[in-house]
């Protein structure tokens, strides 16, 4: 068995990824299918603090654009990453995964707030930490909150799970002569527009020096083998 190369890691999950087939909301056999990575690579001693998204419910960016309010619309994203998180946070704990949420807006009967040292103290107990809602602030998007939580934690290295297996030189569902880069610096990824993350979150890791690594999350099995080093997906640093 492969040791891992992290003691603690920030996830990045999508909203999307917890939807499978489905064309908006929670597909139960993809939650538990993720619960069961993640159960894994904890159980390679990994720290593993996660941050959810809430797209597979709501985007507060689109909602704006069908006439809701934009920081209404925000809001209303938020409350989507807490029902996701709540969704993992059950799958894990049915397969044995001692797990918290911590939400960045108070609602205290089914999560816990968000504080900094109480989540790092959860995680040394050897806690799955589940962070939701977001940055708790309108017109902030999770990646910036992922970037900012994995900061505040003290994180090894941000893993961006998503649904290509890397970083484009340009979309490749528009462009056919997109190449997939191995590596990337910070500062490539903003000069080109290469829309891995927001550039406020990019621009989060790149000042405190916290790598990112793209890959595909539908592969099984690679947040373990991204955990264990084995060289998928993209690294931005």
């Amino acid at each position: 068995m492969s040791a891992a190369v992290y003691k603690r890691i920030l996830l990045k999950l999508s909203g999307e990824a917890l939807m499978g087939a489905k064309p908006f909301g929670i597909e139960e056999t993809v939650v538990a299918r993720l619960g069961g990575e993640i159960k894994a690579v904890h159980e390679l001693g990994v720290e593993i603090a996660i941050v959810v998204g809430g797209g597979n419910i709501i985007r507060g960016l689109s909602a704006s654009h069908r006439g809701i309010e934009r920081v209404t619309g925000d809001y209303m994203g938020m409350l989507g990453t807490v029902i996701n998180a709540l969704a993992l946070q059950d799958a894990l704990e049915k397969l044995g995964a001692p797990t918290r949420v911590q939400t960045a807006i108070d609602i205290r009967e089914v999560a816990e707030p968000f504080i900094r040292r109480r989540a790092i103290r959860h995680l040394e107990k050897g806690r799955v930490v589940i962070f939701a809602a977001g940055t708790g602030n309108p017109f902030f998007t999770t990646d910036s909150a992922a970037a900012l939580r994995a900061n505040e934690i003290h994180a090894e290295v941000l893993l961006k799970a998503t649904n290509v297996d890397g970083v484009y030189s340009a979309d490749p569902n528009v462009d056919p002569q997109a190449t997939r880069l191995a590596a990337a610096t910070y500062q490539e990824i903003l000069e080109r527009n290469l829309r891995v993350m927001d550039t406020a979150a990019i621009s989060l890791c790149r000042d405190n020096g916290i790598p990112i690594v793209v890959f595909d999350l539908a592969e099984p099995g690679n947040v373990r083998r991204v955990v264990t080093g084995e060289k998928i997906g993209s690294t931005v640093s």
